[in-house]
């Protein structure tokens, strides 16, 4: 990828964009920790444009006030003090700067090209959309903090999993417009690497569906329901995975035995998709960087395969859970990288196209 920025004209347009994914990801990263260590609810309110930390023993005292009037505080942490709620605290200011920070260089950045006459209009175009979606980021997030505040101590799995889901929407495209500047189609290569598309699209949709019950686990704490593997307990199928009479789809989405069971299905099918996607690619002609793709994709699963059952063994510890998320962070980004080389077009043979046309 360096290589392909060296001599583009648009290196420090790509340069910012790419600063930007990797905010995304630390962003995702600090989301999982502040998560695993139960601090998401300690900050009661919200100010858009971010706000100081405490400076004083006064306003400490003031943050904790405001905590002790949270249902978390009232139902869950009664008993908690000072130095312990500010442990808290503090994973929650960082995970809302990395926010903050993010939103400063895009705009900063934005605002030195547009002056510079760096942008083209689709890219004007393309980085205002950027920055609404990233304005849209901060709001989910707002509102899914306030579904803990009201009565239930307990953020919605729901909104958990559009607030991670927006993340890496925000990533999606900050990812593929870079790699739009970085790998122009004049650098397209033509292979046979089109026939991978379909099952790349079902893996990545897969994928998708993996992640948002992933957040599902997460935010109903059903890693916790059964610390086994293969089985769950003793049984393939235990009972409690149907319990719920009224609907028998709101098993797999709102009781924790149930989306554990899902969590596990699927992350076989992800390998299953991965496998077919390999045994495919080596049947035909790839060039180097389809290649590259399929092989981060057989590593990335294997390795994220293994993160998902030590993780389920030792019960969720904070190290295993991050990596665990990063693991998925890593596929989804390979996904669309592989995506978009499968989908790039050699200017040669759509030259071609346009005179049959």
């Amino acid at each position: 990828m360096e290589n392909a920025c060296l001599f583009n004209p648009n290196k420090a347009i790509i340069r910012w964009l790419l600063t930007g994914c990797a905010l995304v990801y630390l962003m995702v990263v600090v989301g999982c920790l502040t998560r695993l260590t139960h601090s998401g609810l300690s900050i009661t309110d919200w100010n858009f444009m971010g706000s100081l930390p405490p400076l004083s023993e006064d306003d400490w005292f003031e943050r904790f006030q405001k905590y002790q009037t949270s249902p978390e505080f009232i139902y869950k942490n009664n008993a908690m003090n000072m130095e312990e709620f500010k442990s808290i605290f503090w994973w929650e200011y960082i995970h809302r700067s990395i926010g903050n920070t993010m939103m400063g260089v895009f705009l900063v950045g934005f605002i030195w090209f547009v002056v510079r006459k760096k942008f083209d209009r689709p890219m004007l175009m393309k980085s205002i959309f950027l920055f609404l979606l990233g304005g849209l980021q901060g709001v989910i997030g707002w509102w899914m903090v306030k579904s803990g505040l009201v009565k239930n101590p307990n953020v919605s799995h729901y909104r958990l999993a559009i607030h991670l889901m927006s993340a890496f929407t925000v990533f999606a495209f900050t990812f593929w417009f870079a790699l739009q500047l970085i790998y122009p189609k004049e650098n397209a290569v033509e292979t046979e690497g089109k026939k991978l598309k379909s099952t790349t699209l079902i893996l990545f949709t897969v994928l998708i569906i993996q992640i948002i019950y992933g957040a599902f686990v997460a935010g109903l704490k059903a890693g916790l329901f059964y610390p086994t593997w293969p089985k769950m307990g003793t049984e393939w199928f235990p009972e409690d995975t149907i319990m719920v009479e009224d609907s028998f789809w709101r098993n797999f989405i709102e009781i924790g035995a149930g989306v554990q069971f899902m969590h596990r299905i699927i992350a076989f099918i992800v390998v299953v998709c991965v496998a077919a996607l390999w045994y495919k690619s080596s049947k035909i002609n790839l060039n180097k960087w389809q290649s590259l793709g399929v092989t981060l994709l057989v590593y990335g699963v294997t390795i994220q395969f293994m993160l998902g059952i030590f993780t389920l063994l030792y019960q969720v510890p904070v190290a295993l859970g991050v990596l665990h998320q990063t693991g998925a962070f890593f596929l989804f980004a390979t996904c669309i990288y592989l995506l978009f080389h499968l989908n790039l077009k050699p200017v040669l043979r759509q030259a071609q196209d346009d005179r049959r046309d």
